[in-house]
């Protein structure tokens, strides 16, 4: 089975997932995201907006919209920290209330998926992704880009 329910695949196909997404996202709407820590601003005003702009009417949208934005997220951290995309086991996707998350270098697991929904939720600065990546435990230190 390639996907957890239909929508969001399993470890082994979130990168192509978050790099199909991106894609759509900013051929459309010219949006800045080059997978870039300092483009995780960039989603955090993007996940304001959908806060702001009442997009809970379409649950099927905003679920696919924030989905999308967490596989981003979470390719950042793979691309930036040294992460690798993961299958979470029973305990850790009852905790989490996602299926896969990303695994850094000191075995850790983060939750970029739970993290952009925290964000639609709350709205608060402390849910910031940007921020979140900074402050991050494990990740590995890197210089390029």
């Amino acid at each position: 089975m390639d996907t957890w329910d239909g929508r969001l695949p399993r470890a082994a196909g979130m990168r192509p997932y978050a790099v199909r997404f991106t894609a759509r996202l900013t051929a459309r709407h010219r949006i800045p995201l080059d997978w870039s820590v300092a483009s995780l601003r960039v989603v955090d005003r993007l996940i304001d907006g959908l806060r702001k702009g009442g997009a809970d009417a379409d649950a099927d949208a905003v679920r696919d919209t924030l989905a999308g934005l967490g596989a981003y997220v979470g390719e950042v951290l793979v691309r930036r920290a040294g992460g690798v995309w993961v299958d979470l086991d029973a305990d850790q996707r009852a905790w989490f209330a996602q299926p896969v998350g990303v695994r850094l270098p000191d075995g850790r697991v983060w939750n970029p998926l739970g993290k952009v929904r925290n964000r639609f939720e709350t709205g608060g600065p402390e849910e910031s992704l940007q921020t979140f990546y900074l402050t991050l435990h494990g990740r590995a230190r890197r210089t390029a880009a």
